[in-house]
């Protein structure tokens, strides 16, 4: 009896011990390096996003943060890495919207909801460009050709088959009452080379962010048309929004959100996000975006949740309409 007593009284103390570690450990974090992983490729806006943060929360949170690119999969491999670590804040990494578009095309079972989503920083929204020598001076009078001439007379390009921004271009198309296969998709490796084509009269329509058009619009090569977000962007006040053009209310952008595993700890998951807003609200970083051209935006916790949810749902439904989903 005296035995179970001790037993019991030491199991308890060392209980408390650990529960005093445990306590302080969390209250310390961190303590080690943290990962930062993007699953996209060296040299892309991605992996420039992933790297001016990592910089930036080395200085704030004290610790080494290193960017290890994770890629293959069309983003599954990286977006993987990321969900399958540990939820201890030591492995974080930059989500794009494609978590909202691979599991419907049955690459990954993988969805948002697998993250814990600290914030989203940085988001382009998608818009409707033309060839400056095109006919076209207005997205209403790019319309009604697209209404009044046959399925295919209208090529589009700016992504791959199934890419954003051949989703981009489905969903407006869609919620002009057209068939999402109405302009014919022409894949390409991204949208300077749907551009190039473009100015070169292969294609008539790429539908990505103005951002990624900047350079051409500013040499008058490209005519912006309209912009798919819901307001007028700052770089392009010139140009309507297809709400203000033809009265549709598609919206769609690129973004990228700063996340880790789903099930980290609280308190660590607020020390983060407030060193992430701290990042984000720094003169280098907004330097760093703007000069680059990339929008910013700003959302944390569930609001930057409910953006990535709601875009999931959106993408699905265009998917699916498109027979693009599996």
């Amino acid at each position: 009896m005296y035995r179970r007593t001790l037993m019991t009284l030491a199991a308890a103390l060392m209980g408390t011990t650990l529960l005093g570690a445990g306590a302080a450990t969390a209250q310390e974090y961190p303590e080690r390096p943290i990962q930062m992983i993007v699953p996209w490729g060296a040299g892309g806006g991605t992996d420039a996003v992933g790297r001016i943060f990592a910089s930036l929360l080395q200085e704030e949170l004290g610790v080494p943060v290193n960017v290890v690119n994770r890629t293959g999969g069309s983003g599954v491999v990286g977006h993987s890495a990321i969900a399958n670590a540990e939820p201890d804040g030591y492995t974080l990494g930059i989500m794009t919207i494609e978590i909202d578009m691979m599991h419907w095309q049955g690459l990954t079972e993988l969805t948002y909801e697998d993250f814990d989503i600290l914030a989203l920083v940085n988001a382009d929204p998608g818009g409707v460009m033309v060839s400056a020598d095109s006919e076209y001076d207005s997205l209403e009078k790019l319309l009604e050709a697209l209404k009044s001439e046959p399925k295919g007379t209208f090529k589009g390009s700016g992504t791959g088959q199934g890419g954003i921004w051949h989703l981009g271009l489905a969903g407006w198309l869609l919620s002009e009452d057209l068939a999402p296969d109405q302009v014919t998709w022409v894949p390409s490796q991204g949208a300077a080379p749907g551009i190039t084509d473009m100015v070169a009269g292969g294609v008539d329509i790429v539908p990505s962010s103005l951002a990624e058009g900047r350079s051409m619009i500013d040499a008058e090569r490209v005519r912006p048309l309209a912009t798919m977000s819901a307001e007028r962007q700052e770089a392009f006040p010139d140009v309507p929004t297809l709400k203000e053009a033809t009265g549709s209310d598609w919206t769609l952008a690129v973004w990228r959100t700063v996340v880790g595993p789903d099930g980290m700890p609280d308190d660590v998951k607020s020390k983060l996000t407030a060193a992430i807003e701290k990042a984000y609200n720094s003169d280098e970083y907004q330097t760093f975006m703007n000069d680059r051209g990339f929008g910013m935006r700003w959302a944390a916790g569930e609001d930057a949740t409910k953006i990535v949810a709601d875009d999931d749902a959106s993408l699905g439904e265009v998917m699916k309409k498109a027979g693009l989903a599996k």
